[in-house]
């Protein structure tokens, strides 16, 4: 494949190559000249037409790991706040002579469509569209189950897939991309999922997934490998009404301290940022020693290295 569009297209052995890529790329990082020539001459776009932070930063230092030249375009502020299309943006873009387009929108299938038309001749990596799919975050989430799960924090050797470990998915099921890309990405690798969250929060069609559904936290909690709590977008949720009070959410569907002391001792617990304390999680429980929010984001550069790699220098590891 020419692009990183979604999880759920990625065979096994592609999803592994990605991983055990970025698993090289972790090692060349704890050198002391982090640089590698790679991607010299190469120019890669932050195409985002929504805000995001960590994810900008988390491929832009990707990129000029691999010595590519970074251009961050935003939405606000631009030409399309002005009314151009994403097609004239990706018209003039290609124009310039760029190498590769990382994608972040608010409508779900933008990435693809412009992977699919003629607007564009470069690889696209979809950064998060709409509540649809994030397939660097889900990649990224499955590095660090495996190094937790399989190699005490370590590196792991290639080809670990997740057989037979369980993982929980917990919260604002409805608008998250980071439970669509995480299930069909860790069904492939093998963990048995399970999605929990309350019914005013579980999409339309949940389930025809291949995760479990329920809306019981405690049920599942004490026989888990990796607890996974997802954000609650409230931005997202225009006119409310999704859950009686954010105390009512947390006591039902939080993890407190409580819940964290009943998780089996190996289980790690895991967020994709950003975290509203207090809400679907507790200080205490992000901060615990079971806690590898902070492994997440450091293994976010090592997984968009390793795409980035991947679709732009490397013969014999493309995606294809």
């Amino acid at each position: 494949m020419k692009h990183l569009l979604n999880t759920k297209d990625l065979r096994l052995d592609e999803a592994l190559l990605i991983l055990d890529t970025a698993e090289a790329m972790a090692e060349t990082q704890s050198r002391q000249m982090k640089k590698l020539p790679a991607l010299r001459g190469r120019t890669v776009v932050n195409l985002f037409f929504e805000d995001s932070t960590r994810t900008r930063i988390s491929f832009e230092a990707a990129a000029k790991r691999l010595s590519a030249d970074v251009i961050n375009f935003s939405g606000k502020g631009s030409s399309v706040s002005k009314g151009e299309s994403l097609k004239d943006t990706a018209q003039t873009l290609n124009a310039m002579g760029i190498d590769a387009v990382v994608i972040r929108h608010s409508a779900s299938g933008a990435p693809q469509r412009l992977a699919e038309t003629d607007w564009i001749d470069v690889p696209i990596l979809n950064a998060g569209d709409g509540a649809h799919q994030h397939p660097t975050q889900a990649l990224l989430d499955a590095f660090t189950m495996r190094r937790w799960l399989l190699g005490g924090g370590a590196a792991v050797p290639a080809g670990t897939d997740l057989a037979g470990k369980k993982v929980a998915i917990v919260g604002d099921i409805l608008h998250s991309r980071v439970v669509r890309s995480n299930v069909d990405l860790l069904t492939t690798l093998g963990a048995e999922v399970t999605v929990v969250g309350p019914p005013t929060l579980m999409p339309v069609g949940a389930e025809s997934w291949p995760a479990t559904i329920t809306y019981d936290l405690d049920g599942v909690i004490e026989d888990l490998d990796a607890l996974m709590m997802l954000r609650v977008q409230y931005e997202r949720m225009a006119g409310g009404g999704y859950f009686p009070s954010p105390a009512e959410y947390s006591r039902i569907y939080g993890l407190d301290a409580d819940r964290l002391a009943r998780l089996p001792e190996h289980a790690i617990v895991m967020h994709p940022g950003p975290m509203n304390r207090g809400l679907e999680i507790s200080s205490e429980a992000a901060d615990s020693v079971r806690s590898v929010v902070l492994d997440q984001v450091a293994n976010g550069v090592y997984v968009r290295m390793a795409a980035l790699y991947l679709l732009l220098a490397s013969d014999e590891g493309s995606l294809s």
